[in-house]
């Protein structure tokens, strides 16, 4: 089960009120929740952000994944949390291609008729069109 500190809306309509929520990711917005560990009020002025650091460790520490909204919040309320960074790929694979024409060690072929497509359009492109092949209404 993938879990995910995320928002959870509360609040009348117009008027909203957020919980911070630990939940399965595979559930709705407003639905079905693990454990509430704050609430983000954004209508006060400023706005109010109440967490329980100890439970958000805790789910953090345990592999949940906060969203964008929840992370942006934890970073305004001073509690440093940076994803893992995505691994590195060697030199090597940027300069490949994506079709993997390199990686093969084959160089493409193209049929006899797409080619002439191919032709048929670099010379289509290079004359001149007619502004229009209608006659102008007066």
């Amino acid at each position: 089960m993938a879990v995910v500190l995320r928002l959870m809306r509360a609040g009348a309509k117009k008027r909203p009120f957020y919980r911070v929520v630990a939940a399965d990711s595979r559930r709705q917005r407003d639905g079905r929740f693990l454990e509430i560990i704050g609430h983000y009020d954004p209508l006060r002025s400023p706005s109010t952000l109440v967490l329980q650091k100890e439970q958000v460790e805790k789910w953090l520490k345990n592999g949940a994944q906060p969203s964008t909204q929840v992370a942006s919040l934890m970073r305004q309320a001073g509690m440093a949390w940076t994803r893992a960074s995505a691994p590195k790929k060697n030199a090597a694979a940027k300069t490949e291609s994506k079709s993997g024409a390199k990686k093969r060690g084959v160089k493409r072929t193209v049929s006899a008729r797409k080619a002439k497509k191919k032709v048929a359009r670099k010379t289509a492109s290079k004359t001149p069109k007619a502004a229009s092949k209608a006659p102008a209404k007066s």
